[in-house]
């Protein structure tokens, strides 16, 4: 479906210049972009793939990957056609660089679908989905109003204007950092670094951001590489962003050999140096899989292929030494009726003894029960501790004299 693109400008001669991503291409009458999807017709600038897609599945969180965000859930995934890269290697390249047949799937129908699979939300994966912006924004700001998560598998490559808008509706990225040489996203992916680092820069202010590198030999595997780019994820995204290197195999036009695992190997450990939760993807090996506390080691999330088994304690705390870790995950929400139900059985009681012992195990898992590093916990954290203040002012012998005498 055909839609009038957002992020252009026209001209006087009837070409328009597209600033969706840092290409701005400028295109004249029916030409279209290098992404192959957003074309001049009549001096209007359209999207032509706007409720278009290839595939729809529900995917495991973890295919994505994201490790530290829900782990264990099912998200509806969904993927279009066209990039803005046009990479050698690219592992995607029969929707991503070739011409594959789409079927209509519009924002409402996606939506709906999230919520009849018990899906967290909606991923936009397997192609680039910033080509398709349009489409994205409106499904997930109704997918945000249905209570659902969003979640950008990206190569980062938006101009800042478009993500601004776009970031209030994403919960998550997984951002492909390629490489730290410029010369690699040049005459490999026909686009620039820059933009991809001020991307990811961005996105983590707003929203939870782990990061692959796909690790081709001969092109971005020295010692050198290794160090520079995780430095550079440790100093600008922080140690505890979740960082998942992953082994290439031959694909589309570039032939280099499959990734070895010694490499792999020698790249987990340049990056765990500096980084606290790094992955091995595409192989099967004895480290990269399971998530581990930063601070006493312990196993916290278990995985075997796309199966998780969570050891943490609820609001993401070590099962060891308790502290948190820095994965978003769902709670236990405590309901307004069961504490009205305890307020309700002390007051019968009338044991202010009682009433201090059930305030310190109410205070001691405020926290530990909500979900953890969102701002809704915190505002939900204020909310209970709110709560807590009346609640504890009831469970005093004065209070209970109090509220027996004149109903309050």
């Amino acid at each position: 479906m055909a839609r009038e693109a957002r992020y252009y400008e026209r001209s006087a001669d009837g070409s328009v210049r597209c600033r969706l991503c840092p290409h701005q291409c400028r295109l004249k009458e029916a030409e279209v972009g290098l992404c192959r999807v957003r074309r001049n017709e009549g001096g209007t600038l359209l999207s032509l793939i706007y409720g278009e897609v290839t595939s729809v599945a529900v995917d495991p969180i973890e295919k994505k990957p994201l490790y530290h965000f829900y782990p264990g859930s099912g998200i509806l995934s969904l993927g279009t056609i066209g990039c803005n890269f046009s990479c050698l290697f690219c592992q995607n390249w029969q929707i991503s660089q070739a011409q594959a047949p789409t079927s209509p799937f519009p924002p409402e129908e996606a939506v709906g679908q999230a919520q009849a699979t018990g899906s967290i939300g909606i991923a936009y994966t397997y192609n680039e989905p910033n080509i398709w912006f349009e489409y994205v924004l409106d499904t997930a700001t109704l997918a945000r109003e249905a209570g659902l998560k969003n979640v950008l598998v990206t190569n980062g490559y938006i101009a800042a204007e478009p993500l601004a808008e776009l970031l209030p509706v994403i919960d998550a990225l997984n951002i492909d950092l390629k490489s730290m040489d410029r010369d690699f996203y040049v005459k490999l992916c026909g686009g620039r670094l820059e933009p991809v680092l001020e991307t990811a820069k961005r996105a983590s202010r707003d929203a939870f951001v782990e990061v692959t590198h796909l690790v081709i030999p001969g092109h971005n595997d020295s010692d050198d590489q290794f160090r520079r780019m995780a430095d550079w994820v440790a100093g600008e995204l922080g140690p505890d962003t979740p960082t998942h290197i992953s082994a290439y195999f031959p694909r589309y036009r570039l032939q280099a050999p499959p990734t070895p695992l010694a490499t792999l190997q020698r790249a987990y450990d340049t990056f765990s140096d500096r980084l606290n939760y790094v992955y091995l993807g595409n192989v099967m090996a004895k480290e990269g899989s399971d998530t581990r506390c930063a601070h006493c080691g312990a196993l916290a999330i278990e995985r075997l292929g796309y199966h998780t088994t969570n050891h943490l304690r609820p609001g993401a705390r070590c099962p060891d030494c308790g502290r948190r870790l820095p994965v978003i995950m769902a709670g236990i929400r405590i309901a307004t009726v069961w504490t009205i139900g305890i307020a309700t059985l002390c007051t019968l009681i009338g044991a202010g003894g009682l009433g201090d012992l059930i305030m310190r195990g109410l205070r001691s898992i405020q926290m530990d029960y909500l979900i953890a590093g969102t701002v809704p916990a915190a505002i939900l954290a204020v909310l209970f501790d709110w709560a807590l203040g009346g609640l504890e002012r009831w469970l005093t012998p004065e209070g209970l004299r109090g509220y027996a005498e004149h109903g309050r």
